[in-house]
């Protein structure tokens, strides 16, 4: 099984990049890409998000195991991620089968009482959120809208500037994010 590093390095050299012009296209330096590589030191979620964006691949191609050729995703084999910053309070589930697909679909729950900080994933995705239950506030330009059980919207993700939990109910909703990003 490779580790993070080594996937990263594997990817690299399949795009025929050294090491510098990596970390140039990344915004990082060269010794770190290095020791992120040998597994010296471990990326930051905004680290690898860039390196990923560099290296043309969602987040995920790093952080998943070897994919299952299966078009399903079973309930109970649905892979699971944390917002590292937020601990249990929002959670995703991937419904779609690969990271390797032109888009990723979620479903996720996001506890009452967080203060929500997530912003948008880049200047070039096409999002779509379907609310399942609770209350979700998503500001999009200038402009915010409280969505319920039912509601939809749909955004260029450079327009997202951020969204949280309304209400005292967790929020679960259902998203559809092309090209992916994680």
């Amino acid at each position: 099984m490779m580790n993070l590093g080594d996937r990263i390095r594997a990817r690299r050299k399949e795009l025929r990049l050294n090491q510098s012009e990596l970390a140039q296209r990344a915004g990082i330096t060269a010794s770190f890409v290095s020791q992120v590589e040998r597994g010296v030191t471990s990326p930051s979620i905004d680290s690898l998000f860039r390196i990923s964006q560099a290296l043309e691949v969602p987040v995920f191609h790093f952080l998943l195991q070897p994919e299952a050729r299966s078009p399903v995703v079973r309930h109970h084999e649905r892979t699971r991620i944390s917002w590292p910053s937020s601990g249990p309070a929002l959670a995703f589930q991937l419904l779609t089968p690969r990271t390797s697909q032109r888009l990723e679909a979620f479903i996720t729950e996001w506890e009452p009482g967080d203060p929500g900080a997530v912003a948008g994933f880049g200047d070039t995705t096409e999002e779509f959120i379907y609310v399942l239950e609770g209350q979700l506030e998503i500001c999009l330009g200038h402009e915010s809208h409280l969505l319920g059980p039912g509601d939809t919207v749909c955004f260029e993700g450079m327009m997202l500037r951020g969204m949280a939990p309304r209400g005292g109910q967790t929020v679960r909703f259902i998203s559809v994010i092309t090209p992916p990003v994680f």
